[in-house]
């Protein structure tokens, strides 16, 4: 085999319709694009979301709700998931890359600790957030609750 004989598989190459070249070609006259109406022009290209002159979807439904630019998204880990990683890992001290070595968030990801399940033993937690009753939770067992 060498660069004179190579061709592409079996039915991988289709040829080109040519539309326009006479009347004997099949494909001349309206050039396969039917008589008269706003698509048989040259030109013709359609808008986005056109429908025919009909009230476009977009515009027939209405706009509701608000969308906060400023909103800060976190990550909810609970307090019985904390409990788990420091038993499994036998931690005293839980921080972000803890969380993100033990698969629990992705690097840029923000943390906040939810106070759902309980604790066993004194923890020190770093986080973005805490909710009220994870931060008592953890600081009533003489554990603390850092905010980054």
């Amino acid at each position: 085999m060498d660069l004179s004989n190579l061709k592409p598989a079996a039915g991988s190459v289709k040829t080109k319709k040519r539309v326009g070249r006479g009347q004997g070609s099949g494909r001349g006259g309206t050039s396969t694009r039917g008589h008269k109406g706003q698509k048989s022009r040259s030109g013709y290209s359609k808008k986005v979301g056109f429908e025919g002159g009909q009230m476009p979807l977009q515009r027939r439904v209405p706009k509701f709700g608000f969308k906060n630019i400023n909103r800060i998204e976190y990550k909810g880990i609970n307090l019985s998931t904390l409990e788990a990683l420091a038993d499994k890992k036998k931690l005293n001290k839980i921080d972000i890359e803890t969380m993100i070595k033990a698969g629990l968030i992705q690097k840029k990801t923000k943390v906040k600790i939810l106070g759902n399940g309980s604790l066993s033993k004194k923890l020190e937690v770093t986080a973005h957030a805490f909710s009220k009753s994870a931060q008592k939770a953890i600081e009533d067992l003489q554990g603390t609750a850092i905010k980054i």
